[in-house]
Protein backbone atom coordinates (compact mmCIF):
# COMPACT_ATOMS: atom_id res chain seq x y z
CA UNK A 1 0.00 0.00 0.00
CA UNK A 2 1.41 3.49 -1.03
CA UNK A 3 1.40 6.35 1.60
CA UNK A 4 0.59 9.05 -0.81
CA UNK A 5 -2.74 10.91 -1.11
CA UNK A 6 -4.39 9.07 1.86
CA UNK A 7 -6.95 10.10 4.90
CA UNK A 8 -5.36 8.46 7.88
CA UNK A 9 -6.41 8.55 11.61
CA UNK A 10 -3.88 8.64 14.03
CA UNK A 11 -5.15 7.52 17.42
CA UNK A 12 -2.96 8.88 20.38
CA UNK A 13 -1.08 10.98 17.63
CA UNK A 14 -0.19 13.37 20.95
CA UNK A 15 2.01 10.53 22.57
CA UNK A 16 5.65 9.94 21.48
CA UNK A 17 5.74 7.81 18.29
CA UNK A 18 2.03 8.88 17.65
CA UNK A 19 3.11 12.57 17.12
CA UNK A 20 6.09 11.52 15.51
CA UNK A 21 4.19 9.10 12.92
CA UNK A 22 1.54 12.14 12.31
CA UNK A 23 4.45 14.39 10.95
CA UNK A 24 6.14 12.18 9.04
CA UNK A 25 2.86 10.63 7.34
CA UNK A 26 1.16 14.52 6.67
CA UNK A 27 3.74 15.96 4.07
CA UNK A 28 2.05 13.36 1.60
CA UNK A 29 -1.58 12.66 3.39
CA UNK A 30 -4.33 13.95 5.05
CA UNK A 31 -3.76 13.11 8.43
CA UNK A 32 -6.45 13.37 11.66
CA UNK A 33 -4.71 12.57 15.59
CA UNK A 34 -7.51 11.90 17.93
CA UNK A 35 -5.99 11.78 21.22
CA UNK A 36 -7.82 12.56 24.81
CA UNK A 37 -4.32 14.28 26.15
CA UNK A 38 -4.43 11.74 29.49
CA UNK A 39 -1.01 11.39 28.96
CA UNK A 40 0.18 13.34 25.21
CA UNK A 41 0.44 17.17 25.18
CA UNK A 42 -1.15 19.11 22.47
CA UNK A 43 2.21 20.97 21.55
CA UNK A 44 3.49 17.28 20.50
CA UNK A 45 0.84 17.57 17.37
CA UNK A 46 2.76 18.67 14.12
CA UNK A 47 1.81 22.02 13.15
CA UNK A 48 -0.73 21.98 9.94
CA UNK A 49 -2.26 18.46 11.54
CA UNK A 50 -6.17 17.93 12.32
CA UNK A 51 -6.50 17.65 15.91
CA UNK A 52 -9.39 16.62 17.87
CA UNK A 53 -9.43 15.63 21.39
CA UNK A 54 -11.22 12.73 21.31
CA UNK A 55 -11.64 9.35 23.51
CA UNK A 56 -10.93 5.85 22.20
CA UNK A 57 -12.69 4.11 25.14
CA UNK A 58 -15.90 6.30 23.68
CA UNK A 59 -17.67 4.72 21.08
CA UNK A 60 -19.33 8.34 19.88
CA UNK A 61 -15.89 9.65 19.63
CA UNK A 62 -14.47 7.07 17.49
CA UNK A 63 -17.39 6.87 15.58
CA UNK A 64 -16.44 10.32 14.90
CA UNK A 65 -13.09 10.74 14.00
CA UNK A 66 -13.51 6.92 11.96
CA UNK A 67 -15.64 7.99 9.31
CA UNK A 68 -15.86 5.73 5.66
CA UNK A 69 -13.65 7.94 3.32
CA UNK A 70 -10.63 6.92 6.26
CA UNK A 71 -8.23 4.80 4.18
CA UNK A 72 -6.16 3.79 7.33
CA UNK A 73 -5.80 4.12 10.99
CA UNK A 74 -2.94 4.10 12.76
CA UNK A 75 -3.58 2.92 16.47
CA UNK A 76 -1.14 4.39 19.43
CA UNK A 77 -3.74 5.21 21.57
CA UNK A 78 -2.84 3.16 24.65
CA UNK A 79 -1.74 3.08 28.64
CA UNK A 80 1.85 2.02 27.89
CA UNK A 81 3.68 1.80 31.44
CA UNK A 82 4.31 -1.58 32.20
CA UNK A 83 4.45 -1.10 35.48
CA UNK A 84 1.18 0.75 35.81
CA UNK A 85 -0.32 1.47 39.35
CA UNK A 86 -4.21 0.65 38.39
CA UNK A 87 -3.48 -2.38 35.98
CA UNK A 88 -7.11 -3.63 35.83
CA UNK A 89 -7.49 -0.37 34.19
CA UNK A 90 -4.50 -0.77 31.70
CA UNK A 91 -6.22 -3.68 30.47
CA UNK A 92 -9.50 -3.00 30.57
CA UNK A 93 -9.01 0.52 28.75
CA UNK A 94 -6.56 -0.95 26.05
CA UNK A 95 -8.43 -3.72 24.75
CA UNK A 96 -11.89 -1.56 24.95
CA UNK A 97 -10.00 1.46 22.35
CA UNK A 98 -9.15 -1.43 20.41
CA UNK A 99 -12.28 -2.92 20.05
CA UNK A 100 -13.82 0.42 19.69
CA UNK A 101 -11.61 1.47 16.75
CA UNK A 102 -11.57 -1.98 15.08
CA UNK A 103 -15.46 -2.29 15.49
CA UNK A 104 -15.85 0.85 14.10
CA UNK A 105 -13.60 0.41 11.06
CA UNK A 106 -15.48 -2.93 10.14
CA UNK A 107 -18.96 -1.02 10.75
CA UNK A 108 -17.64 1.69 8.25
CA UNK A 109 -15.23 -0.01 5.68
CA UNK A 110 -12.23 1.11 6.62
CA UNK A 111 -10.00 -1.70 5.49
CA UNK A 112 -6.72 -0.99 7.02
CA UNK A 113 -5.62 -0.99 10.36
CA UNK A 114 -1.47 -0.49 11.81
CA UNK A 115 -1.27 -1.35 15.73
CA UNK A 116 1.48 -0.71 17.51
CA UNK A 117 2.31 -3.89 19.64
CA UNK A 118 5.33 -4.81 22.19
CA UNK A 119 8.35 -7.25 22.49
CA UNK A 120 6.80 -7.32 26.55
CA UNK A 121 3.82 -9.88 24.41
CA UNK A 122 7.12 -12.31 24.23
CA UNK A 123 7.54 -12.82 27.96
CA UNK A 124 11.36 -14.03 28.94
CA UNK A 125 12.02 -15.76 25.26
CA UNK A 126 15.44 -15.90 23.63
CA UNK A 127 17.34 -13.68 22.22
CA UNK A 128 17.04 -12.55 19.45
CA UNK A 129 13.03 -13.67 19.17
CA UNK A 130 11.63 -13.81 16.08
CA UNK A 131 7.82 -13.55 15.46
CA UNK A 132 7.28 -16.62 15.11
CA UNK A 133 8.61 -17.60 18.75
CA UNK A 134 6.17 -19.67 20.91
CA UNK A 135 4.48 -19.93 23.23
CA UNK A 136 3.55 -16.86 23.84
CA UNK A 137 3.39 -15.94 27.87
CA UNK A 138 4.13 -12.12 28.80
CA UNK A 139 4.80 -11.60 33.04
CA UNK A 140 3.13 -8.20 32.85
CA UNK A 141 -0.23 -6.96 32.39
CA UNK A 142 0.54 -4.36 29.80
CA UNK A 143 2.46 -7.62 27.91
CA UNK A 144 -1.05 -9.37 28.22
CA UNK A 145 -3.25 -6.32 27.23
CA UNK A 146 -0.78 -6.06 24.23
CA UNK A 147 -1.61 -10.05 23.08
CA UNK A 148 -5.42 -9.60 24.25
CA UNK A 149 -5.21 -6.44 21.46
CA UNK A 150 -3.58 -9.13 18.83
CA UNK A 151 -5.56 -11.84 19.23
CA UNK A 152 -8.54 -8.85 18.52
CA UNK A 153 -7.11 -7.25 15.53
CA UNK A 154 -6.45 -11.42 14.25
CA UNK A 155 -9.96 -11.65 14.64
CA UNK A 156 -10.93 -8.43 12.37
CA UNK A 157 -8.32 -9.33 9.94
CA UNK A 158 -9.50 -12.90 9.27
CA UNK A 159 -13.42 -12.37 9.44
CA UNK A 160 -14.08 -8.69 8.48
CA UNK A 161 -11.42 -8.15 5.98
CA UNK A 162 -9.36 -5.42 7.89
CA UNK A 163 -5.37 -5.76 6.30
CA UNK A 164 -3.93 -5.62 9.65
CA UNK A 165 -0.38 -4.83 10.56
CA UNK A 166 1.31 -5.50 13.88
CA UNK A 167 4.35 -3.82 15.48
CA UNK A 168 5.99 -5.49 18.11
CA UNK A 169 7.97 -3.05 19.30
CA UNK A 170 12.04 -2.57 21.35
CA UNK A 171 12.04 0.44 23.52
CA UNK A 172 11.61 3.45 21.46
CA UNK A 173 13.47 6.64 23.01
CA UNK A 174 13.35 10.41 21.21
CA UNK A 175 11.89 13.47 21.36
CA UNK A 176 8.75 14.34 23.33
CA UNK A 177 9.34 11.38 25.71
CA UNK A 178 8.35 11.28 29.52
CA UNK A 179 8.26 8.81 32.23
CA UNK A 180 10.90 6.07 30.69
CA UNK A 181 14.53 5.79 31.35
CA UNK A 182 16.23 8.42 29.71
CA UNK A 183 14.00 11.53 30.65
CA UNK A 184 13.76 9.98 34.15
CA UNK A 185 17.66 10.06 34.13
CA UNK A 186 17.65 13.38 32.95
CA UNK A 187 15.42 15.19 35.42
CA UNK A 188 17.03 13.05 38.29
CA UNK A 189 20.35 14.05 37.20
CA UNK A 190 19.84 17.77 36.85
CA UNK A 191 17.81 17.81 40.50
CA UNK A 192 20.90 15.94 42.03
CA UNK A 193 24.32 15.54 39.58
CA UNK A 194 26.33 13.84 42.80
CA UNK A 195 24.15 10.68 42.81
CA UNK A 196 21.72 8.78 40.82
CA UNK A 197 19.63 5.50 41.59
CA UNK A 198 19.15 2.66 39.01
CA UNK A 199 16.32 0.34 39.43
CA UNK A 200 17.53 -3.14 39.90
CA UNK A 201 21.19 -4.26 39.42
CA UNK A 202 21.91 -1.83 36.68
CA UNK A 203 22.44 -5.31 34.42
CA UNK A 204 19.04 -5.62 32.62
CA UNK A 205 19.65 -5.32 28.89
CA UNK A 206 17.52 -4.13 26.11
CA UNK A 207 17.31 -3.42 22.42
CA UNK A 208 16.59 0.64 21.99
CA UNK A 209 15.10 1.98 18.88
CA UNK A 210 15.43 6.06 18.04
CA UNK A 211 11.66 7.08 17.05
CA UNK A 212 12.36 8.46 13.73
CA UNK A 213 13.52 4.52 12.92
CA UNK A 214 10.72 3.22 14.61
CA UNK A 215 8.36 5.29 12.48
CA UNK A 216 10.05 4.83 9.09
CA UNK A 217 10.27 1.08 9.57
CA UNK A 218 6.43 1.31 10.06
CA UNK A 219 5.99 2.76 6.73
CA UNK A 220 8.12 0.99 4.73
CA UNK A 221 6.29 -2.13 6.39
CA UNK A 222 3.34 -1.08 4.98
CA UNK A 223 4.23 -0.13 1.39
CA UNK A 224 6.65 -3.30 1.45
CA UNK A 225 5.53 -6.32 2.63
CA UNK A 226 3.24 -8.89 0.42
CA UNK A 227 -0.40 -8.05 1.29
CA UNK A 228 -1.73 -11.11 4.22
CA UNK A 229 -4.62 -10.50 6.38
CA UNK A 230 -2.20 -9.97 9.49
CA UNK A 231 1.04 -8.92 8.82
CA UNK A 232 3.54 -9.36 12.12
CA UNK A 233 6.71 -7.48 12.13
CA UNK A 234 9.61 -7.27 14.87
CA UNK A 235 10.81 -3.22 14.94
CA UNK A 236 14.14 -2.61 17.16
CA UNK A 237 17.97 -3.38 16.42
CA UNK A 238 20.69 -6.47 16.36
CA UNK A 239 22.44 -4.32 19.10
CA UNK A 240 21.48 -4.04 23.32
CA UNK A 241 22.04 -1.42 26.00
CA UNK A 242 22.25 -1.78 29.56
CA UNK A 243 20.48 0.35 32.02
CA UNK A 244 24.25 1.23 33.30
CA UNK A 245 25.20 1.97 30.01
CA UNK A 246 22.42 4.26 29.54
CA UNK A 247 23.35 6.10 32.73
CA UNK A 248 26.55 6.49 31.44
CA UNK A 249 25.60 7.87 27.82
CA UNK A 250 23.13 10.34 30.24
CA UNK A 251 25.92 11.59 32.54
CA UNK A 252 28.21 11.84 29.79
CA UNK A 253 25.84 14.14 27.74
CA UNK A 254 24.96 16.44 30.42
CA UNK A 255 28.30 16.35 31.83
CA UNK A 256 28.11 15.06 35.19
CA UNK A 257 30.00 11.58 36.98
CA UNK A 258 27.37 10.83 39.49
CA UNK A 259 27.71 7.78 41.51
CA UNK A 260 25.03 5.09 41.23
CA UNK A 261 23.02 3.66 43.62
CA UNK A 262 21.37 0.40 42.99
CA UNK A 263 18.10 -1.14 44.21
CA UNK A 264 19.40 -4.49 43.63
CA UNK A 265 17.67 -7.63 42.49
CA UNK A 266 17.48 -8.51 38.40
CA UNK A 267 15.16 -6.77 37.56
CA UNK A 268 13.28 -3.15 37.51
CA UNK A 269 10.17 -3.76 38.49
CA UNK A 270 7.39 -6.52 38.92
CA UNK A 271 7.10 -7.51 35.01
CA UNK A 272 9.94 -5.98 33.75
CA UNK A 273 11.77 -8.32 31.12
CA UNK A 274 15.68 -8.14 32.47
CA UNK A 275 16.57 -8.75 28.56
CA UNK A 276 15.46 -8.50 25.37
CA UNK A 277 16.47 -8.58 21.55
CA UNK A 278 14.35 -9.16 18.79
CA UNK A 279 15.12 -10.87 15.90
CA UNK A 280 14.76 -8.20 12.93
CA UNK A 281 15.68 -10.38 10.26
CA UNK A 282 11.97 -10.20 8.86
CA UNK A 283 11.81 -6.74 8.23
CA UNK A 284 15.45 -6.73 6.89
CA UNK A 285 14.40 -8.85 4.29
CA UNK A 286 11.71 -5.93 3.19
CA UNK A 287 15.36 -4.32 2.64
CA UNK A 288 15.40 -1.69 6.07
CA UNK A 289 17.57 -1.59 8.51
CA UNK A 290 17.90 1.11 11.74
CA UNK A 291 20.24 3.56 11.07
CA UNK A 292 21.14 3.90 14.74
CA UNK A 293 22.42 1.13 16.72
CA UNK A 294 20.89 0.20 20.40
CA UNK A 295 23.64 3.01 21.91
CA UNK A 296 23.65 5.64 19.57
CA UNK A 297 19.89 6.07 19.63
CA UNK A 298 20.08 6.27 23.53
CA UNK A 299 22.38 8.82 23.33
CA UNK A 300 20.92 10.78 20.39
CA UNK A 301 17.55 10.47 22.49
CA UNK A 302 19.79 12.11 25.40
CA UNK A 303 21.17 15.03 23.76
CA UNK A 304 17.43 15.77 21.96
CA UNK A 305 15.97 15.18 25.13
CA UNK A 306 18.34 17.15 27.23
CA UNK A 307 17.72 20.13 25.33
CA UNK A 308 13.68 19.74 25.18
CA UNK A 309 13.60 19.66 28.79
CA UNK A 310 16.11 22.19 29.63
CA UNK A 311 13.17 24.39 27.00
CA UNK A 312 10.22 23.13 29.76
CA UNK A 313 12.11 24.12 32.64
CA UNK A 314 12.87 27.18 31.41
Amino acid sequence: MELTGKRIVVTGGAGLVGSHAAGALAGDNDVLVADDLSKGSREAVPDGVEFRRRDMCDPDDVADVITPDVDIVFHFAAYTDTNYEQPRQLFEENGAMTYNVLERMAAVGVDRFAFTSSSTVYGEAPMPTPEDYAPLEPISVYGASKLADEGLISTYAHAHGITSWVYRFANIVGPRQRGTVVPDFIQKLRADPETLTILGDGRQEKSYLHVEDCVDAMTHVIEHAPSRPLNVFNLGTRTTTSVTAIADLVSDELGVDPAYEYTGGDRGWTGDVPRMRLSIEKLAALGWEPTRASDEAVRTAAAELAAELSGDEA
